[in-house]
Formats: C-alpha cells, sequence, structure tokens
C-alpha cells in the first residue's frame, strides 16, 4: 500500500524546496495498483491519508492532463495513458538491460527459477526486467510490478548495496510507514546482514509470500544511484528452497559476475 503521505511530508518537513502539491499528486498516482486499479476519491482518501477537497481537486486536475481516466458508469478513476508514456524513457534509458537480458534468459532456462531484475523505489523494489518461467507464481512478477525490501531477497540485496546512510534513511522510513511490518521484518533483515559476507547473496524462505522463495544478490554499477539486484524464485515448499541454495545459488552469483564483466565493471 502506498505511504500515507503525512509521513512523507513530515520526513521532509524541513527541506524548503520540497513541494507538497507535487507530492500529493504523486501520492495519489501511487494509490493504484495491479490489484486495484480502479479507485473512487473516497478510496484514495484512505489509501494517502489526505483530505478528500485535496484528494478530489488533484483528481480533477490529473484527469485533465491525461494521467486519470475516469470510469464509464461509476465515479471513479484508473490510471490514463500519460503514465505509461512517463515510464518509457526511463527504461529506454536503463542500457543494460540490454546486456542483461540474455543472461537472465540462460539463468532461466539452466534453472527453471523466474528471474527478476529490480531496482530502488523508495521503500519497494520495482521491477526493470523479467523473464517468467514458473507458471505456478500466481503473483506473476512482470516490469513496473514491486515488492518490499525487507521481506525479499531482491529487496534485502538492494539495501546491502546502499550507502550507510541511505540504508539508515530507508530502514527507518519503512519503520514509520509500517511499524508492525517492520517489526516483524527486523530478525530477517539482521540475520540477512550477518549471512551476506559469507555466501554473497540473500535468501528469503517464504519471508513475503510463504510458498515464494527467492534469492538475489546485487550487481555493482559505474553509477551508484542506480543501483540493481538480480533475483531467482521458485514457488514451492522448503525442497525449493535448498534447491535455491545448493544449485541456483552458484548460477546466480555466476550471471551477475557475466553481467559486470559485460558492463564493464569488472
Amino acid at each position: 500500500m502506498p505511504m500515507n503521505e503525512h509521513i512523507a511530508e513530515q520526513l521532509h518537513a524541513t527541506d524548503r524546496q520540497f513541494a507538497v502539491s507535487l507530492a500529493r499528486g504523486m501520492a495519489i498516482l501511487r494509490a493504484f495498483t495491479a490489484d486495484q486499479p480502479i479507485l473512487g476519491n473516497r478510496e484514495i482518501c484512505d489509501r494517502t491519508g489526505l483530505a478528500k477537497a485535496t484528494v478530489s481537486r488533484l483528481t480533477y486536475t490529473l484527469t485533465l492532463l491525461g494521467y486519470l481516466s475516469h470510469v464509464k458508469g461509476l465515479q471513479k478513476y484508473r490510471l490514463g495513458p500519460s503514465v505509461l508514456s512517463l515510464g518509457y524513457p526511463f527504461l529506454a534509458s536503463l542500457t543494460i538491460r540490454l546486456v542483461i537480458r540474455p543472461i537472465m534468459e540462460q539463468l532461466a532456462q539452466d534453472t527453471g527459477c523466474t528471474i527478476n531484475l529490480g531496482m530502488l523505489d523508495r521503500t519497494r523494489v520495482v521491477f526493470v526486467e523479467t523473464c517468467r518461467l514458473d507458471e505456478s507464481n500466481i503473483y506473476r512478477p512482470d516490469i513496473g510490478s514491486t515488492r518490499p525490501l525487507l521481506t525479499t531477497s531482491v529487496g534485502r540485496a538492494l539495501l546491502l548495496s546502499s550507502e550507510p546512510k541511505e540504508r539508515e534513511f530507508l530502514l527507518n522510513r519503512i519503520r514509520l510507514e509500517d511499524p508492525l511490518e517492520y517489526k516483524r521484518a527486523l530478525p530477517l533483515w539482521q540475520a540477512e546482514v550477518k549471512e551476506f559476507p559469507r555466501r554473497g547473496f540473500c535468501h528469503s524462505k517464504g519471508d513475503w509470500r510463504k510458498e515464494i522463495h527467492g534469492i538475489a544478490a546485487p550487481i555493482r554499477r559505474s553509477a551508484p544511484e542506480e543501483r540493481i539486484a538480480l533475483n531467482c524464485t521458485l514457488t514451492d515448499t522448503e525442497a525449493g528452497s535448498d534447491l535455491l541454495v545448493k544449485t541456483v545459488a552458484p548460477r546466480l552469483l555466476k550471471a551477475v559476475r557475466q553481467i559486470e564483466h559485460a558492463a564493464g565493471l569488472i
């Protein structure tokens, strides 16, 4: 669920350059998800924490600009095509995807796993490339889909690749957004911090969804702000988790080295 807007404003309360109205508009766009693609003003208020008058004004404006569309017969909205036009230039600029795609496809064929390339998106991971072979995965990862940071292997890999100050900021932000989830996930994160230096990858044993097991490793980049991580997931019982560690992990780490070499990073 998108972050309550009051929390975002609190985090930037002392920043005079922070444009509150723009942030509120973006919060409304983020309120729409694959599970809930159609929302009314009341639902947007609940998901963002914004006042009804503010939501009404901003949904009107976003509709005029093409970022929202009215749903016929309902006093509700869905995302408009202008949102997609914003995302394409970003994806097109990620030229490393051209390098990574063949390596991801080979890794998927060799392991039978679903392979995803993830980047940091505030307190979540957003997938910018995916090779989906595990058809039993009902969550169907795709380009643009998101996952939490602390309870996924790819999220923890991205956190571990962050600078200490940024990592502290992100952990604090997660704690403010969802204190109960933070408390539940904190031991998982602390265990990962201890294990990662030894094995070189992160491991989720159904931490996000009990049937989804995953491993992930960060990929070095020449631009620190473009942190990325590669993950492999299986939908299975604990046996799938063992397979990931014993068989898939060496191939994942080899693929990461291939990507870094192909991109001229090593």
